[in-house]
């Protein structure tokens, strides 16, 4: 069986910007058919989505997003720096965005992300025996911490305006029988 990728050779790979947060350019791709087309990307660093519950609730973040103009209820994530497990990241994100301290974190899920336009990958992780702790913002991070009850989670993470992690993540969690 021949290899479905081979068909699609990148003759050239273009950054066109870097910045702090994604890098963005193209690839100039000889198509299947022997016609050049350029795709364009933008590619950012892996990140963990932390579906947290306490068994009667589920920790989410209500935080202002500049990129779209609005405020969205949503599940603590972020980056997964180097050296990191998804689940270390996870961890790590509950604990500076929420002061919730996990006693244990579980991988449901790693994805890509957009695939059309983005090179980004996502875990989506799930945190349990939460204890409080203090938080540890980042200096762009200006959040609240909302809990919802269990049953109430899905509904409230799907109201508008919503996020593809946050529905994905409260959706994943549900089907593996966790919330």
């Amino acid at each position: 069986m021949s290899d479905p990728d081979a068909d699609w050779e990148v003759l050239e790979s273009v950054t066109e910007y870097e910045t702090g947060w994604y890098t963005g350019g193209y690839d100039l791709v000889e198509q299947p058919d022997g016609s050049e087309k350029k795709y364009y990307w933008a590619e950012l660093a892996p990140a963990a989505v932390v579906v947290a519950s306490t068994g009667e609730e589920v920790v989410f973040v209500e935080q202002y997003r500049p990129a779209i103009g609005q405020t969205h209820l949503e599940l603590p994530a972020g980056i997964i720096e180097d050296g990191e497990s998804a689940t270390e990241a996870g961890a790590r994100e509950l604990r500076e965005e929420t002061g919730f301290e996990a006693d244990g974190v579980s991988l449901l899920q790693r994805m890509w992300v957009a695939t059309g336009a983005m090179r980004h990958e996502r875990a989506i992780v799930f945190a349990e025996g939460l204890t409080p702790t203090e938080q540890e913002l980042d200096d762009n991070e200006f959040l609240t911490v909302r809990s919802v009850p269990v049953e109430e989670a899905l509904e409230r993470g799907r109201e508008e305006p919503t996020n593809d992690a946050t529905v994905e993540g409260l959706l994943l969690a549900r089907e593996e029988g966790l919330l």
